[in-house]
């Protein structure tokens, strides 16, 4: 009998998420660290249920889609504006402040160029999937600091398209003047759509009293709006998930969010899931194992630099120490959008396969350690959730 290689996966995959998750509910973990202990579990070095990597990989991008969409439904454009001081200014100074302290560790080593402005790069990005996730489960979205961080990661997330476009060009891969042309278009529509968002404050979708009315219709309207622009932006060069985020930037504006939050949720959870079951599985136990001095120095110094820059930066332009540091800690971990970076600087041979190995995996464990040591600030600077 010919069996399906997706059901053991799904079946490995989902039973080891509730189990972990079970267990990690009783201590008052995230969910987020069950999801990428249960992609370890099902991985190389656990049970090796993947059998088909393909549809790991379709399934984990449609997970960072839903995501970003829902991070769009929950940003407020005015608010952001708002608070435009901490967003822009903050997020410029973190990367130049991160791309300095790459660069003087650079000087000592004699690193070239490319390689200084691809890791100040990639350590410069937070994690929109697991802050989202943690901020949401705390019931932090709406506080002061929530929403200052939430600032921050929405202009991170519009820089990883011109992050993309100088690792690119860097490695000697540079786009065609057509691609190049279509990004500029591209980003110049999603320019637009976000302005008029901030103009008109809200407006009201086609058919939305219609999709309010017809349940059936609501699963498929929510998903041609979140997939629809993700295509669109896709055709014009650019990331799929930025059009995904901005989807959900016109719902919220279009005071549709309730039912389209209610429609898409359980594919949210379900596939945001995958996507953080995906990054458990690239951890390389055999290679952490074999270097765990270095991963342990550099992931040290990764949580307490990008702890510490952001909180002074956050300090420097609105919040007190003990938030600053909080939202220092919530920003210390490395992004999964660094993925994609430092992959693209491997292809492009900026960095060597070790120097791509030790990497991922940094960035893996920084994301699955995150969530202890913002548990661990937010205890020290006393925290609670009406921050």
């Amino acid at each position: 009998m010919h069996l399906d290689p997706i059901i053991p996966l799904l079946t490995g995959t989902i039973l080891a998420i509730l189990i972990i998750g079970i267990l990690l509910n009783r201590l008052r973990i995230p969910y987020v660290v069950a999801y990428l202990l249960a992609g370890f579990v099902i991985g190389p070095f656990g049970f090796n249920l993947i059998q088909d990597p393909q549809t790991l990989h379709l399934m984990e991008s449609i997970g960072v889609l839903l995501l970003l969409f829902f991070v769009g439904m929950e940003i407020s454009i005015p608010k952001l504006i708002a608070s435009w001081k901490v967003a822009i200014i903050g997020t410029i100074l973190q990367i130049f402040i991160s791309l300095g302290c790459v660069a003087l560790i650079g000087h000592f080593f004699d690193w070239e160029t490319p390689r200084i402005v691809l890791l100040g790069l990639v350590i410069s990005l937070s994690s929109t999937a697991v802050i989202l996730k943690m901020l949401q489960e705390w019931g932090e979205l709406d506080t002061e600091v929530g929403q200052d961080v939430l600032g921050v990661l929405l202009v991170q997330d519009i820089a990883i398209v011109p992050m993309l476009i100088t690792i690119e060009h860097l490695g000697g891969n540079a786009p065609s003047t057509s691609d190049l042309i279509l990004q500029i278009i591209g980003g110049s529509l999603i320019i637009g759509i976000v302005v008029f968002i901030a103009i008109k404050k809200e407006f009201k979708i086609p058919f939305g009293d219609l999709m309010r009315k017809n349940h059936e219709l609501q699963v498929f309207a929510a998903l041609v709006i979140c997939f629809g622009l993700a295509f669109l932006t896709s055709l014009f060069q650019l990331s799929g998930a930025l059009g995904a985020f901005v989807a959900g930037l016109v719902v919220r504006a279009g005071r549709e969010t309730t039912w389209t939050h209610k429609v898409i949720e359980p594919f949210y959870v379900l596939f945001v899931a995958l996507f953080f079951v995906s990054i458990g599985i690239l951890v390389d136990l055999h290679f952490i194992r074999e270097n765990y001095q270095i991963i342990l120095l550099l992931l040290t110094a990764t949580f307490l630099t990008n702890t510490f820059i952001n909180a002074g930066i956050l300090r420097l332009l609105k919040a007190d120490w003990r938030k600053s540091l909080y939202g220092g800690a919530i920003l210390s971990q490395i992004g999964e959008f660094s993925f994609v970076l430092i992959a693209v600087g491997y292809k492009t041979g900026i960095i060597a396969e070790f120097g791509y190995k030790l990497a991922i995996s940094i960035i893996s464990l920084s994301l699955m350690l995150s969530p202890a040591w913002i548990v661990f600030m937010k205890k020290v600077t006393k925290q609670n959730q009406a921050t």
